[in-house]
């Protein structure tokens, strides 16, 4: 599928200016890539809830949990590097991770939320890195046996004490060293604090009816549950104002901190469906991007309660699920954001998709803001 870029272009300012129009949208950005270039560039809006500062070209905005692709991305290049396969045991290069029935944990089983640590048993601080990685040391997996289960916020705190252990590096040195300032990406985990002024304010969501899956934003909701507990572990950081300050936008949190624009989050994922090249320098290897597009798990996902599946490190199309939010073919791999924000990478038709925002829906997963402009791409 090759795509005609004026012609796309058409289609999707439209369905863009009626996600203002009709959907609610404040700020928003929207970038395409294909065959590692960009082919539609667009952007709208406000940065702010007055109205008074344009959302421009150059505009930043918090990604949430698509900074997870970032981190994931960091880190299975560490391995390749380092000449590691994912069926080396995580306790091999972390020996405390292996206390408490974890010693057996792979690399695959940790990077496709396998590993059973979704949540913590005790009060961890989200912003006491040494903290949570003791805890992670010493948790018991939440369930026994195999199955999966989305770690929404402990998952990169595992990423990047991996990164540390084998390369020496944290994961967002290893990210601005190797892939941001190489590429010239405006994409941060951590942002500096002259990058500030031309950040947008993210919002958090409007009341109103829950989204689908409808038991899990119950749950979510509701003290003591399962998913209340793994989207609470470590804990703090829950609103979503702070991360509109300074000092907070600044910690590399590899879980959500991810702060950067449409094009250069399309750039990095253009780059993975490019056969790992763009602009002629090679940045990952075949084996590297095979790890990145195979299932490694699939099925009822024990936090979303629906059907979900992971790739190393990646989120894909769950075979059990009718909605496809990852466009048409089998090979993509993404990960979206909390509140819209979504990103992915086609490899079989070297194409890559980013849209930000900063009014947050009440969603964890990709909402039709997005999804309706991935549909007509594919269309």
């Amino acid at each position: 599928m090759r795509l005609h870029a004026e012609r796309l272009r058409a289609r999707l300012e439209l369905l863009f200016r009626e996600n203002f129009e009709k959907f609610g949208e404040l700020g928003a950005a929207i970038s395409v890539w294909q065959n590692g270039e960009s082919i539609v560039d667009l952007h709208g809006g406000f940065k702010d809830a007055r109205r008074e500062h344009l959302w421009m070209a150059d505009t930043l905005v918090l990604i949430w949990s698509a900074t997870k692709g970032l981190g994931s991305a960091c880190l299975l290049h560490v391995l390749h590097e380092h000449k590691l396969g994912l069926e080396r045991r995580v306790a091999e290069f972390w020996p405390d991770f292996g206390q408490a029935s974890k010693e057996n944990i792979t690399l695959a089983q940790l990077l496709s939320h396998q590993a059973g640590l979704a949540a913590f048993d005790r009060r961890v601080d989200v912003l006491d890195y040494d903290a949570v990685i003791h805890a992670l040391e010493q948790q018991k997996p939440n369930w026994p046996g195999t199955g999966h289960g989305y770690h929404a916020r402990t998952f990169g705190f595992l990423l990047d004490e991996l990164v540390r252990r084998i390369a020496g590096t944290p994961l967002s040195e290893y990210w601005r060293k190797v892939f941001a300032e190489p590429l010239g990406l405006d994409l941060w985990i951590g942002l500096p604090k002259e990058e500030n002024p031309r950040v947008a304010t993210s919002y958090a969501a409007k009341k109103g009816k829950p989204p689908e899956p409808r038991q899990f934003y119950v749950d979510l909701a509701t003290p003591g549950t399962f998913a209340r507990k793994a989207f609470g572990s470590p804990a703090g950081l829950h609103s979503v104002s702070a991360m509109n300050k300074p000092e907070l936008r600044a910690k590399p949190i590899v879980s959500f901190s991810g702060i950067g624009s449409a094009n250069s989050l399309a750039k990095f994922y253009g780059l993975l469906a490019n056969g790992g090249e763009i602009g002629g320098q090679q940045f990952f290897a075949l084996k590297t991007l095979e790890w990145m597009k195979t299932t490694l798990s699939d099925g009822i996902d024990r936090v979303f309660q629906i059907p979900t599946a992971f790739s190393a490190g990646f989120m894909k199309d769950s075979e059990k699920s009718a909605r496809k939010i990852f466009g048409q073919s089998a090979s993509v791999f993404g990960h979206p954001g909390a509140g819209g924000s979504h990103a992915f990478a086609d490899p079989e038709n070297r194409l890559a998709f980013a849209y930000v925002m900063n009014q947050m829906e009440q969603s964890a997963l990709p909402n039709d803001k997005s999804l309706r402009l991935v549909d007509a791409i594919y269309r």
